[in-house]
C-alpha cells in the first residue's frame, strides 16, 4: 500500500479533501518518526507496536561462493 492509497481511502471514508487527508497522514507519520528517533515506543492498539532496537552486526556469507563478508 502506498501513501496515495491511504490518502484515497481517507478521502473515500471520511469525505475530506485530498489535501486534508495528505496533511493528516503526513502529521501522523512525522510524529511517529519523531517519537521513534527520541527513543520512545509507539503502541497502536489493534494494529501493532513499534520501537527502535539496536543489535550487533553479524558476519555474512555469500551462498554462491561460501566466502565471508562484513
Amino acid at each position: 500500500m502506498l501513501k496515495s492509497d491511504l490518502v484515497a481511502a481517507l478521502v473515500k471514508r471520511k469525505g475530506v479533501t485530498d489535501a486534508q487527508a495528505a496533511a493528516v497522514i503526513d502529521t501522523v507519520f512525522a510524529d511517529m518518526t519523531t517519537a521513534l528517533c527520541a527513543g520512545q515506543g509507539i503502541e497502536i492498539r489493534g494494529f501493532g507496536a513499534f520501537r527502535v532496537k539496536d543489535y550487533g552486526g553479524y558476519q555474512g556469507r555469500n551462498p554462491k561462493t561460501g566466502g565471508r563478508s562484513t
